[in-house]
């Protein structure tokens, strides 16, 4: 069982990634450099954001405040969907460094994969963006590389075409969530799986089902969806810009969900999430 918040993951080319992570989707900028600070202050390590949150600076900000240096601290960001493409991405990764004051990232990921519903030339698409991402990898830039909502099917022609492997594939993954055909393709090809809105936007914490497991063990359920999240070798990303929610989110490593347990929490049904599917969405 793992220890602590800084205990880590090993991603395919030798880098280590905190195992927990700290999510900045849907903090707004007034918000997200307190909420940052406050977690880099209480043992974080890991702090996700991207170009699209509209949060980077004041993200960047937080982590200056917090007094934390900067090479002890796992920082990603993304590429937005009007991004895409060899040159713009270039562009906008300098913009995500200079707003995040920073020279490098420890991880890039493109935010979604562009699909067939919208671009006829989407294969493509997501292989000149790629190209960027090896370019910029190659030169120092990025510690590590991945994506972010790829589904089998986006996956395999950028596998087929790429020259360095993602190392991590960022997915929506909660309870009644479990994307088993996307994990599976993102495994076998060696990437790590984050967990995006492990809460399920807050809908796992009004479960009565998982309220009731969870004070089985003394927990709350958003620590139940947590720590079930990394009993699945996944990689969570706790999201939250109350103070005490984020020590909360933290203490999960002194207990271990049941095998039976653990099968329950699998086999619930859908029951609420995001509701975004990268071969619907119209961003």
């Amino acid at each position: 069982m793992k220890k602590t918040v800084t205990d880590s993951y090993v991603l395919s080319n030798g880098v280590k990634i905190p195992c927990l992570g700290f999510g900045t989707w849907q903090s707004p900028p007034e918000e997200a450099a307190a909420s940052v600070r406050h977690a880099l202050l209480a043992g974080y390590r890991h702090i996700d954001t991207a170009a699209q949150y509209g949060n980077e600076p004041d993200v960047g900000r937080g982590i200056r405040e917090s007094g934390v240096a900067r090479e002890e601290i796992f920082l990603t960001s993304k590429l937005w969907n009007d991004e895409r493409g060899y040159d713009t991405t270039l562009r906008a990764f300098e913009k995500s460094l200079k707003n995040l004051g920073t020279d490098y990232l420890d991880l890039y990921l493109i935010h979604w994969p562009a699909a067939p519903h919208r671009f006829s030339d989407w294969k493509e698409l997501n292989g000149s963006t790629w190209r960027a991402f090896e370019k910029l990898y190659r030169d120092g830039y990025i510690r590590a590389i991945g994506i972010s909502n790829f589904l089998p099917h986006h996956l395999k022609p950028l596998l087929e075409t790429c020259e360095i492997v993602p190392m991590v594939n960022q997915i929506e993954i909660h309870p009644g969530m479990l994307q088993p055909e996307a994990v599976k393709a993102s495994e076998e090809a060696g990437m790590l799986i984050e967990a995006w809105s492990p809460l399920g936007t807050g809908r796992m914490l009004k479960n009565e089902s998982l309220i009731a497991l969870a004070k089985k063990y003394g927990k709350s359920a958003a620590q139940l969806c947590l720590r079930w999240v990394l009993q699945h070798d996944y990689l969570p990303l706790a999201k939250s810009v109350t103070p005490s929610r984020i020590e909360e989110n933290m203490d999960i490593f002194d207990f271990t969900i049941s095998d039976e347990d653990m099968a329950y929490i699998d086999a619930m049904p859908y029951f609420g999430g995001s509701g975004f599917d990268p071969d619907k969405v119209d961003f």
